[in-house]
């Protein structure tokens, strides 16, 4: 890992109209419209889903990390993220995540450990650790057949 603090630009580009551009140096374009629920297309990333996005993200490349240097030997991991917008003191924002996690195993895991480490990549997954709504952790570990 680079030395800290880190630095990230993005940039976002719209007409009066239409889609919004988002570009970040040496990444491929992303096109942004506001949800449904807002009265947008629908169909299309927009800044509540990209966040989500980020969030099961987050967890998952932070699971991945611990678990390489616990050597705990995994399959597959399935993130899902719902988060809930809501107003509160008459400002919208993200009230809370609910992280749910499948995490498939090799038979011979313990699954005791692989749940301390689902539990340490929620603590340490730097996306939520950044956002003021409180973020919940669901984890099943299941072991693989034989």
């Amino acid at each position: 890992m680079e030395p800290l603090p880190h630095h990230y630009t993005a940039t976002a580009f719209a007409d009066l109209e239409g889609d919004v551009a988002l570009d970040s140096k040496g990444l491929p374009r992303l096109i942004s419209s506001p949800p449904a629920e807002f009265g947008g297309p629908g169909g299309q990333w927009s800044p509540e889903s990209l966040l989500v996005a980020a969030v099961a993200d987050c967890f998952v490349l932070t699971f991945r990390a611990i678990a390489a240097v616990s050597k705990l030997s995994w399959i597959s991991l399935n993130c899902e993220v719902t988060g809930t917008l809501d107003k509160v003191d008459r400002v919208m924002q993200f009230t809370g995540f609910i992280v749910r996690v499948r995490l498939l195993t090799p038979p011979e895991i313990n699954s005791e450990q692989a749940q301390r480490l689902l539990t340490r990549a929620e603590q340490n997954c730097l996306i939520t650790n950044s956002l003021k709504a409180k973020c919940q952790l669901e984890a099943v570990v299941e072991s693989a057949p034989a």
